[in-house]
């Protein structure tokens, strides 16, 4: 019997749920010598801002027991570098649909970067719950109010569109945040961002991050990731995308059956460039295993 991976984000049919996350993998030409990238759900583009931005001084990068800490702070060439250049590279041999996701440091910046991507891609995720910038980012993700705002900006500055947030699990209720994105008029959640993290050189009794703060990602948030997709999928009715510590298949069945439509691999593609292709081939033998015959079947279906 043959296994239907296929699944729908607000209309938009991709051939499985998987897709790399934002940040790990450029704007999709780094990993054209690993694998066809054709054969993703999608592709998430970096992190955008209106400017270009050089991120933050390094050391950026550092190694956790089954994690790692980044603190990249956004580098990237700027909203209008990715629409003349990032964007037309990439359809030169990526077909599939693409996601853009979207960094701002103030409301009026994310609905400008909105509005001159609107009708380009075919989702944007709006991201308000990056740790690693001073101003802007998590803010946003943090204060529900703020999250609805930037929100209904997005919604505003798009006609064409899906608009996806993004939300951090720094959060005492993410549930809280997700229901006030929902009211806003966001299409559909990501969860979750990075959790707050640090590291220290007990050698020289610094921080290992220049930024001293960083987002920690990696196998070892799946669990609170999970949580946090459970509970939302569960107090909205719009689709989630999951991400968090996964790695693989088992992971993208468990983050669907608590609630998440798609999922999103982080850095288990820093540790392997074959992350996603890994788990897309391993899918259909798990569904037969588990006698799934549909994935969209098992969606939301933990109780």
């Amino acid at each position: 019997m043959v296994r239907n991976t296929q699944v729908s984000l607000c209309g938009i049919k991709l051939k499985n749920p998987v897709m790399p996350a934002s940040g790990v993998y450029g704007f999709g030409g780094e990993y054209r010598d690993f694998y066809d990238p054709n054969i993703l759900g999608a592709v998430v583009l970096k992190g955008t801002t209106a400017r270009p931005r050089f991120g933050n001084p390094t050391p950026r990068v550092a190694e956790c027991t089954s994690g790692m800490l980044n603190s990249v702070g956004l580098q990237n060439p700027g909203i209008d570098a990715v629409i003349s250049q990032e964007l037309p590279r990439l359809r030169e041999f990526y077909h599939g649909p693409v996601i853009a996701n979207i960094s701002g440091f103030s409301v009026e910046e994310y609905a400008s970067c909105c509005g001159k991507i609107d009708g380009l891609v075919d989702i944007i995720e709006v991201n308000i719950s990056c740790p690693n910038v001073e101003r802007g980012g998590m803010g946003f993700g943090t204060d529900p109010e703020l999250a609805a705002e930037v929100t209904r900006a997005a919604k505003g500055a798009t006609a064409k569109t899906p608009v996806f947030v993004k939300l951090s699990p720094n959060v005492a209720d993410i549930t809280e945040i997700g229901i006030a994105c929902q009211e806003a008029g966001a299409d559909g959640l990501t969860l979750i961002n990075t959790l707050l993290g640090m590291r220290i050189d007990i050698r020289t009794k610094t921080p290992v991050l220049a930024n001293k703060i960083g987002g920690f990602s990696g196998s070892a948030i799946f669990p609170v990731a999970l949580r946090m997709v459970y509970e939302v999928s569960r107090v909205v009715h719009i689709p989630v995308i999951g991400v968090g510590g996964i790695s693989k298949a088992e992971d993208v069945i468990e983050m669907m059956m608590a609630g998440a439509t798609a999922v999103q691999v982080g850095s288990e593609n820093l540790r392997d460039p074959m992350a996603c292709y890994r788990i897309i081939e391993k899918l259909p033998n798990l569904m037969e295993k588990l006698n799934i015959e549909n994935l969209v079947d098992i969606i939301n279906i933990a109780e």
